[in-house]
């Protein structure tokens, strides 16, 4: 069965290859209501993890719940070893993470599961790692990552593609997501696509959103956050959720409970249902309150859209992911750029779509797409007094286009060593290198040690060595040294540095 499989940051969203088409899979609830997506949240009960519809319901009855664990994910200081609360307890991330797709899969009809998977644009290093790990672990065969805006641009072109000409053959994807927020420029000649350019923005999406809504119910009602319980605030996120997604053009008011704040004592579950207050806001206050979070992901759009004239080549900015239904959205995109606004029939199922036609071999359907993101190293200079940032990747670097590595982008460095130890600590950035720094989203991928000094090259040298104590000296005639870095197709940089003259070698898969 081969899958295209969104992770999201409130909902997972799976679609399958049939015949040349790609319907969404439906699950059924505790209740056997069908959905077409599966909540993506987990809680502790009796003990141990239950995830999607089970967390939902026993979060009603008071479970200990994790909410837009993706967030962790993408958090810059995620690492491997990173772990998440659930009530009183530590769970590895990767572990809540591979639990959760397992219960994705085991919904899923009997059989080999191959899977195309996205991630967020801006997605550093660790967090494709542990994606990818992630579905490996939960019985999945992935076959392919693919950032998220760039799979639903599939989904345009296979849904739009009338649209689409010799004179207008470029697509700005707009993705609102849960927990991010990424746009991407992708030029189609029908069925093969190359990503020209990608904006976002990481910690921003519909959960801003939610909360946003929740701080204006709490202020209507004399209340803080501080005031309730986590239980409780949870609660009414949730609830303004629901809210967010019922609203229509239409809608002129939002009714609200607020738990009371007999929620700061006692237990977690049921306190201040006697002491909640109904309040009333009007929509046009929420839309003035949430105006400047969307102008933000308008702001970052602009530079990849230019000037919609009658000689613009963009046939038009498409709107995905759950996010982008908020009525004020389009609303505010229309009046930036006119007319040539679509969105998408299914704006939460789109990425999952345009994976599904990625996993389709029958699609004929290619990309070519980008890094997305800087990738450097800081380094030890002046004996360890002062450090040096180099660029590796610039964040247009192209990506390999299919699973080999024949077509990787290799960048090969070859120098004299100057110092008996280097200290080498790999980050990624958003941004730009400015004044020699890296600036933006600044997410650290990876460290090493290397002994430059041949003394120090034996087993357990390197590894009893603390990077934060260690004393670094110049050495006159250091060795040939030769740094190698790799992109692979899923976005993932590899490290190998070599002495050249003792063909000493140490290697790092980063994220891992």
């Amino acid at each position: 069965m081969r899958l295209g499989i969104d992770l999201g940051t409130t909902r997972t969203i799976v679609a399958h290859v049939d015949r040349g088409n790609y319907p969404l899979v439906t699950f059924d609830d505790l209740d056997g209501d069908p959905h077409d997506y599966v909540p993506s949240i987990s809680a502790l009960q009796d003990g141990r993890l239950v995830h999607g519809f089970a967390a939902e319901a026993a979060a009603r009855q008071g479970a200990p719940v994790l909410r837009s664990v993706k967030r962790v994910l993408g958090d810059p200081t995620t690492h491997p070893g990173t772990t998440v609360a659930v009530g009183d307890r530590e769970f590895p991330l990767l572990e809540v993470l591979a639990g959760f797709l397992s219960s994705v899969r085991e919904e899923l009809p009997a059989g080999d599961h191959e899977a195309v998977v996205a991630v967020p644009a801006h997605s550093h290093s660790v967090q494709r790692f542990l994606t990818l790990e992630a579905f490996r672990r939960a019985g999945f065969t992935v076959t392919a990552m693919v950032n998220e805006p760039s799979a639903a641009g599939f989904e345009y072109s296979h849904r739009q593609g009338r649209t689409l000409n010799s004179k207008r053959n470029r697509i700005v994807v707009y993705d609102l997501g849960g927990g991010t927020f990424d746009a991407s420029l992708v030029e189609s000649d029908g069925v093969g696509h190359t990503v020209l350019d990608t904006a976002g923005l990481n910690r921003l999406g519909g959960d801003d959103l939610d909360h946003l809504l929740a701080d204006l119910a709490l202020d209507a009602a004399g209340r803080t956050a501080d005031d309730l319980r986590t239980r409780a605030l949870d609660d009414l996120r949730e609830q303004c959720r629901a809210a967010k997604e019922s609203l229509t053009p239409q809608t002129r008011k939002i009714v609200l409970d607020v738990p009371g704040a007999a929620d700061t004592g006692g237990s977690d579950a049921g306190d201040g249902a006697d002491d909640s207050t109904t309040v009333v806001l009007p929509v046009a206050d929420y839309y003035d309150a949430a105006r400047p979070l969307v102008r933000r992901t308008v702001e970052t759009t602009e530079p990849l859209v230019g000037e919609l004239g009658e000689d613009s080549s963009v046939a038009g900015i498409y709107l995905v992911g759950g996010g982008s239904a908020f009525p004020l959205v389009p609303r505010m995109l229309r009046e930036r750029f006119g007319r040539r606004v679509h969105r998408s029939p299914y704006p939460g199922g789109s990425t999952a779509i345009g994976l599904a036609i990625a996993a389709d071999p029958e699609s004929g359907f290619t990309l070519t797409d980008r890094l997305s993101r800087g990738f450097g190293v800081f380094r030890e200079r002046d004996e360890g007094r002062a450090l040096a940032f180099d660029r590796i990747f610039a964040s247009d670097v192209r990506l390999p286009s299919g699973p080999s590595n024949a077509e990787a982008t290799v960048v090969t460095r070859r120098y004299r060593a100057a110092h008996d130890i280097g200290w080498f600590r790999f980050v990624e950035f958003t941004g730009d290198v400015a004044g020699g720094e890296p600036t933006g989203d600044l997410a650290p991928v990876g460290e090493m040690l290397f002994p430059f000094d041949p003394a120090l090259q034996t087993d357990g040298a390197v590894e009893g060595l603390d990077p934060a104590t260690v004393t670094v000296h110049r050495r006159p005639d250091g060795p040939l040294v030769e740094e190698t870095y790799t992109v692979d197709a899923d976005g993932i940089v590899s490290v190998r540095i070599s002495d050249l003259d003792t063909g000493y070698t140490r290697s790092l898969d980063l994220g891992a």
